[in-house]
């Protein structure tokens, strides 16, 4: 088992090139796995936080500038560059308003994943997730009706308890867990990043599956959606960068790169239908949802063998 775990984790960025691949063939695969998404999410979040117990918790809870960082960035400078890259893709279309959405979400559920795999800080990235998270119903639609003048319907009772169900719960659970029973869980800290890369190419399938037909259907146009999606990722991988300015700890650096450049787009769509919007302005959330899925294995893939080689020289 420790042998298939390790061998998906060491080539998970074509793994996910396959799924994709798969998902948009077979989509049928994505349909059946669809209404296991938040159950796919939580059990990633549960893998993760067994990474670290609640001393990594407390110490990341004692850097609140980093926290404030964090937030600025994921809903600042993000926000901006989602409104900019719609209107330069798609001018003033709902597939504009739908990247300028893109923008304003906060972070990705499987972001501390990618800095577990990139040998980044996890309990930051953990904390950071929670916090952008939780403050995510109350921001998004303040930032979205700033840029687009827009109001967002928020259906804030369901979005809470399932924000909560999937990132809250699973973490206190596995950080409980790591810390009491703690010569147990480090005995299998090896797989762990293997074990989240399989539920992340579950999660992949899920997310190409149902909007496999979509994605097609916009023929040759989905290229342009596709690359818009892409600036805005890589856009949020600058951003990320730009941590430096306040630190310069490597593990830190890379947790703000994921952090920023990773958007939970799965409560994109619950807002565009909540508050009875056009359904296109939620596209781009699943097209950058692809596209993230595909880039932030191989930066953290990029990042981990620079790590290698920077130890090899010392």
């Amino acid at each position: 088992m420790r042998k298939l775990v390790y061998f998906v984790e060491s080539h998970l960025v074509w793994f996910v090139i396959f799924v994709a691949g798969t998902g948009l063939a077979f989509p049928e695969f994505g349909q059946f796995l669809k209404p296991s998404v938040g159950l796919l999410l939580a059990l990633l979040m549960l893998v993760i936080s067994l990474t670290f117990d609640v001393h990594a918790v407390r110490i990341a809870f004692r850097k609140p500038s980093r926290q404030f960082l964090a937030l600025v960035l994921v809903y600042g400078p993000m926000s901006v560059a989602g409104w900019v890259t719609g209107r330069l893709f798609f001018g003033n279309s709902p597939l504009a308003t739908g990247l300028t959405l893109v923008g304003t979400l906060p972070t990705d559920v499987s972001s501390p994943l990618l800095v577990l795999m990139a040998r980044g800080n996890v309990a930051l990235a953990a904390v950071f997730n929670a916090v952008n998270t939780a403050l995510s119903p109350f921001v998004v639609p303040f930032l979205f009706l700033w840029l687009t003048g827009i109001n967002l319907d928020v259906p804030l009772g369901s979005i809470i308890l399932e924000l909560a169900l999937i990132v809250l719960v699973p973490t206190i659970i596995g950080v409980s867990l790591r810390t009491k029973f703690s010569a147990f869980f480090t005995q299998y800290d090896s797989t762990y990043a293997g074990m989240g890369s399989m539920l992340y190419l579950l999660i992949l399938l899920a997310v190409v599956g149902p909007n496999a037909q979509t994605i097609i259907g916009y023929g040759w146009y989905a290229v342009v959606i596709a690359a818009a999606a892409l600036c805005l990722n890589f856009m949020g991988y600058l951003v990320g960068m730009t941590a430096w300015l306040i630190t310069k700890d490597r593990k830190e650096i890379i947790t703000y790169l994921f952090t920023v450049s990773k958007k939970e787009f799965s409560i994109a769509a619950a807002f565009v239908v909540a508050s009875g919007l056009p359904s296109e302005i939620a596209i781009p959330a699943a097209f950058f949802a692809v596209i993230q899925m595909i880039t932030s294995p191989i930066a953290a893939k990029i990042l981990a063998r620079n790590e290698n080689m920077i130890d090899q020289g010392n």
